[in-house]
């Protein structure tokens, strides 16, 4: 992965600095690409996830470049564009979460939604809409109440989120300008992927933070929603390279990654917990919230408790990907397991708890 096979080839990514932006710079560098990400204006830092690989544009052979912009901001994008004249343009940037999009349906319309509209009119006012790749960050949400298991590229959507419906709207927006103007745009319909860069505030990542600091004695108790909401979990840097091999295919369409495995909250609450030497056991009456986990060695010691509040007001219950068409057209696949993406979250998160590492997060002094 690490040979210079597109040097030369110029990306620009939105969301540079999330989860899935810091993953795919790094793998872009690798291939030689000069990478330029657009970053939001905030009166604290937001670059935690890419510090490492950024180095001040005065040095010498400078290969990543950061701009402020905002998907909300249509004449912001095309002066950008304009200026890199990117080749290939990664659309990761969004309101990314689902319970908040309740919260805030109006901006992640305008942000998920008509945002993609404006890059696409963006890409063709600079007159790229014949050189330049687009990929969409399009998400499994779309299946929502899901109409056939597992999903493919075929099964119809039923979004159930204010997130999702935003990314409705961008999916067959991207799909209708492709075959109105011809350009090569794809949607990757990506199932849930984690990884230790995750933001705290999605629960794969508010587990093993939980679980991490209650095995040093720093907290008592981890409160969840819906435990047994069924996912497709992989891990990020997998489906990072996935969105590159979309734009490497001569012909745009639209793609499923997943693993093709189905795993519910708890079994992510468990597994955690088997990393620092406890065993769960669960009380009550199952899938109330009367429910609690506790130490299977002391049950007197509640480990896990259910909170309605973290309840989304409609629930997505079961989630599974069927990656089969990306497997033949790319030759892609995910690489690391369930009990591999949920050890190295937990590696990760303990070295943080124990001071050993900086959360990317976290706030610089």
């Amino acid at each position: 992965m690490s040979e210079l096979t597109h040097a030369g080839k110029v990306a620009l990514i939105t969301g540079i600095t999330g989860q899935d932006g810091s993953y795919l710079t790094e793998f872009l560098l690798s291939k030689g690409y000069e990478v330029h990400g657009i970053i939001r204006r905030s009166s604290s830092f937001n670059t935690g996830r890419i510090d490492h690989i950024y180095r001040d544009r005065h040095e010498t052979g400078v290969k990543l470049f950061l701009h402020y912009g905002d998907l909300c901001d249509a004449t912001n994008l095309i002066t950008i564009i304009a200026n890199v004249k990117p080749d290939e343009i990664y659309n990761l940037g969004a309101m990314s979460h689902v319970k908040v999009s309740f919260d805030m349906p109006e901006y992640t319309a305008d942000c998920d939604g008509v945002g993609v509209l404006r890059m696409l009119d963006a890409i063709r006012a600079c007159g790229l809409e014949k050189t330049c790749r687009f990929y969409q960050a399009s998400t499994s949400e779309l299946y929502g109440k899901v109409q056939e298991v597992p999903q493919s590229e075929t099964t119809p959507f039923y979004p159930r989120s204010p997130y999702a419906v935003a990314k409705q709207y961008a999916f067959w927006i991207l799909v209708n300008y492709r075959e109105a103007y011809g350009m090569h745009l794809t949607n990757g319909i990506l199932f849930n992927h984690e990884s230790p860069r995750r933001g705290a505030t999605f629960v794969t990542r508010k587990i093993t933070i939980a679980v991490s600091r209650i095995s040093q004695g720093l907290d008592k108790c981890l409160f969840l929603g819906n435990i047994d909401a069924k996912r497709d979990w992989g891990h990020a840097r997998d489906y990072v390279k996935g969105m590159w091999m979309m734009l490497q295919h001569d012909v745009a369409d639209d793609y499923v990654l997943a693993t093709g495995e189905t795993h519910t909250v708890r079994e992510f609450v468990e597994k955690a917990f088997v990393e620092v030497g406890i065993t769960i056991a669960w009380k009550g009456e199952t899938g109330t919230v009367d429910e609690i986990g506790v130490d299977a060695s002391d049950e007197s010691r509640v480990l896990v408790q259910i909170d309605p509040r973290y309840f989304r007001p409609t629930e997505v219950e079961l989630l599974l990907g069927d990656p089969s068409k990306a497997k033949r057209d790319l030759g892609w696949e995910a690489e690391l397991g369930f009990e591999g993406l949920v050890k190295d979250m937990m590696d990760a998160d303990l070295k943080m708890v124990k001071g050993e590492t900086i959360d990317p997060e976290a706030p610089r002094p």
